[in-house]
């Protein structure tokens, strides 16, 4: 049996850094990850297939590729629906046998009749009934269960169906689930709300193959919450903290968690040592009633600026996820989310319009309420809202549009943020600078501190941070690359660009 698993094209995304890609900076790398879930699900299909990859954010899916195959496996997230949608009807008009699973295809399995078989809910438990069916000559067309999989059986991803250096980051999963329930988060509903583990074996594993493919640079441990079980992750970090000792830290590390990370001194000091770099935490506002409104009760417990501080003077960098339109927002949102930003130093703040998404408690109060429009785009900085909001559309568009401008527009407000995040930061990073990135800061001499109208900003942060921070210097040229991206992104959004 011949399969060809498809990842569609991801069009530009807030998370994509599509427009730091195109110059070049990181050499090789097309896109920013890999496709985790198809490399696991390769993983699971029996070893005497063959099986080949193709990523249409690395490469152009050809017709021969197609043919070759006996089935052609799609996966996607919401996001890319219309790539997928071309992916399968490439393989309708070659008269191939489609299977699909993922967010997108679980989210929405009645507006994919040409899928012949819809693979729903964790591959672990689906996908063995499938092949078993597939075997016998009697495959169904929609395999579906609620039931959670045990990480424990979940094998290690096929890496050799990769060419990692076309890639930015490489992704790890140790955990599935949330022990949060934000009404606008699909998480929960879909994986649970108590965290499923890998083994820290099962997590040496992975990391030893990207180690000897020759990966030696940022890792992403893509858990929705990093910290959900803090006893099991506290014993995982331990055993990575040991393992980048004896290979002389070839990773740097990023994930995501909640703010009670801060809270936990321990927990902190482990994520450091193992060389965890930056963190994405979910603020989404500082309204108290819209906390309350869409249950992150876990923010209303702390001072949201004392707890980000702490995290940065811990050696970690925090990206920030802000959400505007929710009902009880009001039209002064966009200004608090600014002083906040600004103050903390959240260079990178993900901000976008509230979005409804399938299986959402939001989606379920909203259906209800009569107030969805249409199915989500996936996109976090889609102007076109899928749902009537309570605040003014045209006051909550224009607000939104107000602060991106004003985040990422304002080459002096993005530059001031990086050199507050910087006064606060403590640097705790254990390895030493790599080609690539060696690379992309020569790169970055040339196109930002020579031709581009941030030149003189560009100079004065890495003059002052080598003075004052050393240590400090590789992430503040990082983040300088990252504002073409998001001047990009930003452009896009407020003035109706492609």
């Amino acid at each position: 049996m011949r399969i060809l698993l498809v990842y569609p094209k991801i069009p530009p995304t807030f998370w994509g850094f599509q427009y730091v890609l195109r110059h070049n900076f990181y050499t090789g790398a097309k896109t920013a990850y890999p496709p985790l879930g198809l490399l696991t699900v390769a993983a699971m299909l029996p070893v005497e297939w063959e099986k080949k990859l193709a990523d249409e954010n690395t490469e152009k899916l050809t017709d021969d590729s197609i043919k070759w195959a006996d089935y052609v496996f799609v996966s996607a997230m919401i996001v890319q629906q219309g790539s997928a949608k071309e992916v399968i009807k490439r393989c309708r008009q070659l008269n191939k046998k489609i299977v699909a699973g993922g967010p997108l295809f679980s989210g929405s399995k009645d507006i994919f009749a040409e899928v012949d078989h819809l693979i729903t809910g964790e591959a672990e438990v689906t996908l063995p009934a499938f092949l078993k069916d597939l075997k016998n000559n009697k495959a169904e067309r929609i395999y579906s269960s609620d039931k959670k999989a045990d990480l424990i059986d979940t094998p290690a991803p096929m890496w050799d169906l990769v060419n990692i250096h076309k890639y930015v980051t490489m992704p790890v999963q140790f955990s599935r689930g949330c022990p949060y329930d934000c009404e606008f988060c699909d998480i929960t509903t879909t994986l649970g709300r108590t965290p499923r583990l890998k083994t820290p074996e099962q997590i040496i594993i992975e990391l030893d193959h990207l180690r000897k493919l020759g990966w030696r640079s940022g890792v992403f441990f893509v858990d929705d919450n990093f910290i959900g079980n803090k006893i099991k992750v506290k014993k995982v970090l331990n055993t990575v903290i040991e393992w980048q000792k004896k290979h002389g830290y070839p990773f740097s590390f990023f994930t995501q968690a909640s703010i009670d990370l801060a809270e936990d001194k321990q927990l902190m000091g482990l994520m450091s040592e193992a060389n965890f770099e930056k963190v994405f935490i979910g603020i989404e506002t500082l309204n108290i009633e819209s906390l309350k409104e869409c249950r992150k009760y876990q923010n209303l417990k702390f001072d949201l600026r004392k707890r980000v501080s702490t995290i940065e003077k811990n050696g970690m960098m925090v990206f920030g996820g802000f959400i505007v339109g929710f009902d009880n927002d009001k039209p002064g949102v966009f200004d608090e989310i600014k002083k906040f930003v600004q103050e903390t130093g959240i260079v990178l703040a993900m901000t976008g319009i509230l979005m409804a998404l399938p299986k959402t408690k939001l989606w379920e109060r909203l259906k209800k309420e009569g107030r969805l429009l249409t199915l989500a785009s996936g996109n976090n900085t889609d102007i076109k809202m899928n749902f009537v909001p309570k605040m003014n559309p045209g006051t909550l568009i224009n607000g939104y549009k107000k602060l991106l401008d004003e985040l990422y527009l304002s080459a002096d407000n993005y530059y001031k943020r990086i050199g507050n995040f910087i006064k606060i930061y403590e640097p705790t990073a254990k390895k030493t600078v790599n080609l690539r990135e060696l690379k992309a800061f020569m790169k970055s001499v040339w196109i930002i501190g020579f031709r581009s109208k941030e030149k003189w900003l560009y100079w004065k942060l890495l003059i002052k941070t080598a003075l004052t921070k050393p240590k400090a210097l590789p992430i503040a040229i990082e983040m300088s690359i990252y504002y073409l991206h998001f001047w990009v992104m930003s452009d896009m959004v407020i003035n109706g660009k492609e």
